[in-house]
């Protein structure tokens, strides 16, 4: 599995990518507009990311506007968001609005910190990424 944190925190990038690691490689970026670069290079190599782990708020781009973005990577490549990488806000914000928005832009799952590593292996296997 190839994952891809998003994440301005370092703490939380740490305990994201400890767990991760576990499970194939992990690379990392601050804010969204390093997400989507990201992506961009790993689709151009047609090496895509299987799971984005990506939090909401974050200095120069936030997460809801990285993940309107990344889905629209997906499509001008052809893919079917779908079928794409699965993305999980990972965020303290917590209401219904912002939930309700990140789903309808295409996110797979939406997790509130601080983190449940339980959940979030039970989030990865119910994608079929982790056996």
């Amino acid at each position: 599995m190839k994952t891809l944190i998003v994440e301005d925190n370092f703490v939380n990038r740490l305990i994201l990518q400890k767990f991760l690691n576990t499970y194939g490689a992990t690379h990392i970026a601050v804010n969204g507009k390093e997400a989507i670069e990201a992506v961009l290079l790993a689709l151009n190599a047609d090496e895509p990311y299987d799971l984005i782990c990506m939090d909401v708020l974050m200095p120069e781009m936030d997460g809801m506007t990285a993940l309107r973005h990344i889905r629209e990577l997906e499509v001008e490549k052809g893919m079917d968001p779908k079928a794409g990488c699965k993305i999980i806000m990972t965020t303290s914000v917590d209401d219904t609005k912002n939930i309700a928005a990140a789903i309808e832009d295409g996110c797979d799952s939406y997790m509130i910190k601080p983190l449940s590593m339980p959940k979030l292996l039970w989030e990865l296997r119910s994608f079929g990424l982790v056996a």
